[in-house]
Order: structure tokens, then sequence, then C-alpha cells
């Protein structure tokens, strides 16, 4: 684990898988691709073989050395989904953050299918514990929308979004069932004009900034709307609409 993650919503972060592959444009300029790869070859490192996908399972305990409740960002140097990470491995995973529920932990994937899989599966038992939460990715329409619907399918207690690096407007989104969205554009993003084209790249927000938005607690409304656009200054957020059934 990483204490005092300078992630602004999470407090740790913990990493029994590390490395991954790319499988959206949101994957382009990946921040742990980028930390990982600066130490492969460097013997003893623990990315001595730089962003290569594999499991650790000497790391597989840690939160149960940490005594004192924290919000813990799981894999965030990986995604627990990724085909290369077997269900029995990710199973234990889920084993750990069942019986360390002092700590409130954040699963986040692009590969929302599967994922949503075996929460009606194998990870039914951690699928509706209160103190883990479900996310998926959403960067653009064609591959983040349809992790939303992913999501929502799933038997998940807590589930939330992480709409960024945003790379083109969404419009409206239907957050029914949705208790928590994350939004902004990453830096490195902003720095590339060429991945997205000018129009984009001169609308995303100040690099680095975040709008972390709640909607109503962990109940959300039956039926509601996030509308975030690109503005020329930063990301807005117009709040939660009802909208008529």
């Amino acid at each position: 684990m990483a204490n005092n993650s300078k992630i602004e919503w999470t407090d740790a972060t913990w990493n029994p898988v590390r490395g991954c592959t790319k499988v959206s444009p949101g994957c382009a300029h990946c921040y742990a691709e980028t930390f990982a790869e600066r130490f492969r070859g460097v013997p003893g490192h623990p990315y001595e073989l730089g962003f290569d996908p594999r499991l650790v399972p000497g790391e597989l305990a840690e939160p149960l050395t940490w005594r004192s409740g924290k919000m813990v960002f799981v894999n965030s140097m990986s995604d627990l989904f990724h085909e290369n990470v077997p269900d029995d491995y990710i199973c234990a995973i889920a084993r750990t953050m069942v019986r360390a529920d002092w700590h409130t932990y954040q699963v986040l994937t692009k590969r929302s299918e599967r994922m949503a899989t075996l929460l009606e599966t194998k990870l039914r038992f951690a699928a509706e514990q209160p103190h883990i939460w479900w996310g998926v990715s959403v960067e653009n329409r064609r591959h983040g929308l349809p992790r939303i619907d992913h999501l929502r399918s799933a038997p998940a207690q807590i589930r939330f979004l992480s709409v960024e690096p945003l790379l083109e407007d969404l419009g409206a989104l239907d957050l029914a069932g949705i208790h928590w969205v994350i939004a902004g554009a990453k830096a490195e993003a902003a720095r590339n004009e060429g991945a997205m084209g000018p129009a984009v790249t001169q609308s995303l927000p100040p690099p680095g900034r975040r709008i972390l938005l709640q909607t109503v607690g962990r109940k959300p409304a039956a039926s509601s709307t996030v509308k975030l656009t690109m503005s020329s200054r930063n990301v807005r957020v117009d709040k939660c609409q009802t909208l008529p059934p």
C-alpha cells in the first residue's frame, strides 16, 4: 500500500496486481504506465518488469495490517478485471476486502462486462458489502457509456463513475443507481492535442482539476441525470435533475 495518496478522492492505494494493457482511448496517456516504465530493468524495484501485467501475492493481506480505517483505491497501477488475472485471484482479493472491513475500498475498471459477470457469480459474497465500492471509467460515449449499463446491472451496494480523462461531451448521463461521480481531465491529455483534436483540447479543464460529485448520499434517486459538458475553462457539472417517469 501507499499511504497519503496524492489522488484527491482516496487515502491510500493497494496493488496486489501490477501492470495492465490498453483497451480504449482513456488508456492513451496512462499515468500508471508512465510511472512503471521509468523503472523497467531496475533490479529489485517493484516495477523492474515495467508495466507488464503480473500478480503480486505478497500484497494480498496488506490491508489487514492497517489498523486505522482508510479509503483505499484497489489496483491503482492495474485493472483488477484484466484478462490475465484469474478468477480465483480476484476472489482472494475480494476476501481480503471483506475481512478488513474497517477500510472502504474503491475498485475501478474499464473491463466492466467481466466485473458485472463476476459480481453476479463468484464475487456475489462481496458485491453487496457497503464498504466495497465498484466503479467504471467513462471517457467517451462509445466505450464509456456501455460500462455504466454494465455497472448498473451488477448487484453492487455502492456504484461509482470515474469520468476522466473526459475526452468529449457526454451529454446527459442517467445516474439511476449511481452513488458517486468523479469528473475531470488529466494533465497528460490536456498536453496532447493530437490525441483528441484541437477543439476538444481547448475545452478541457485546467490540468489536474477534478470535480467530485456525490449524488443523493448512498441512496440515489430512482431516475436522475447529470450533464457533463466542457466549456472554455472547466468542466461544467449541472447537478442531478429528476427525469419524468
